[in-house]
């Protein structure tokens, strides 16, 4: 696998809403179940939050992360302010990241950090929570750093970001297409961004290069009206999921529970994929024992480099077995899941 974390999907959940419950989409995602149980759930204090409520929005995640991270399956990564132009946001995410690591550190994985500009930027954020991180008594390097690419000084030195998670707490890289529109002042004709296609494939390969988890940004179409009725934009989400995995994007945006459970399912193997995958292994780790150095499988020669294809599907259930396994137990026959957690794997 590619990604050094799980993280097939990664839910955005405003931490403050202006309603008597300003905590319910916190809540909901902290308590959700199967799959619409998020691997990156991301408490948004940052633009899912109206200004006037950023510091109710840190109070929600200080009041219930106790509560509810525990018996959490997935990773919580408060997305905190920053903007490389705007000492103010930075001054604000700093205090941001202080006061979440001093309360709730333990019941944290690290924070999202938004609109990051070259690699002293990024840098800077890291030193953030690297200083919140020992001032609250935290053991070093506990707390993971995801940065959303949305600028363009970032773009300019993805390359060299993406090397600097060779030996720092970055863990994963988050496209954000809206603000990058905005700042390279691209047009939305017809209602429609560009896909960036140029951008996503540059993102995988170097976050791949360094072993680092790549996340596509969000599909925001969340509702379709036809004929007078309102309905979930399940296709549309889909077909931008799909075409990320198809890319070697490890993990989609999840604006919403109904997205989660989508991109859940399309970022794991299919049953079909893991059938094959597994007939090959097994083949493979006989013909091994035999002493071959390939074997001819359903037409197919499975060599040491296709055998590291089919050994990453099954490692990808595994992952996802580990945290979780009420997901694999819907999605596989029993029998099927039992031989993927079970057959050797051979990587020499």
């Amino acid at each position: 696998m590619t990604a050094t974390r799980l993280c097939r999907t990664f839910q955005t959940a405003p931490a403050a809403v202006p309603r008597d419950d300003s905590a319910k989409f916190l809540v909901s995602g902290l308590t959700s179940e199967g799959f619409q149980t998020p691997d990156w759930l991301v408490p948004d204090i940052e633009d899912g939050t109206a200004p006037s409520m950023k510091a109710e929005a840190v109070d929600n995640v200080v009041e219930h992360l106790p509560e509810h991270a525990p018996d959490f399956a997935g990773r919580v990564l408060p997305r905190v302010e920053w903007a490389y132009d705007d000492a103010t946001f930075r001054e604000r995410g700093r205090e941001q990241i202080d006061r979440l690591a001093t309360e709730v550190g333990d019941h944290l994985d690290g924070f999202v950090v938004p609109k990051v500009g070259r690699l002293d930027d990024v840098r800077d954020a890291a030193g953030a929570i690297a200083e919140a991180e020992r001032d609250a008594g935290l053991a070093d390097g506990v707390l993971d750093m995801a940065i959303i690419l949305e600028t363009a000084p970032a773009r300019s030195d993805l390359r060299e970001i993406c090397a600097f998670a060779a030996d720092s707490r970055l863990s994963a890289l988050v496209f954000g297409p809206v603000d990058y529109t905005a700042e390279l002042g691209g047009r939305a004709l017809d209602g429609e961004r560009p896909r960036w296609d140029g951008l996503l494939e540059a993102l995988s390969n170097e976050t791949s290069a360094a072993g680092v988890a790549a996340i596509g940004g969000p599909f925001d179409q969340l509702f379709c009206e036809r004929a007078g009725v309102t309905y979930y934009n399940a296709a549309g989400y889909a077909d931008q999921v799909e075409h990320e995995a198809t890319i070697g994007i490890d993990g989609s945006w999840s604006l919403h529970p109904k997205q989660t459970s989508q991109a859940n399912r399309i970022h794991m193997p299919r049953t079909d994929e893991l059938t094959e995958a597994l007939g090959k292994v097994e083949a493979f780790n006989e013909a091994k024992r035999e002493g071959t150095g390939a074997v001819v499988v359903d037409g197919q020669m499975v060599d040491e480099a296709t055998y590291k294809n089919f050994a990453n599907t099954v490692e990808t259930v595994r992952a996802v077995d580990e945290t979780h396994p009420t997901q694999t137990a819907q999605y596989y026959e029993a029998g099927l899941l039992e031989r993927a957690l079970s057959v050797e794997l051979r990587f020499n």
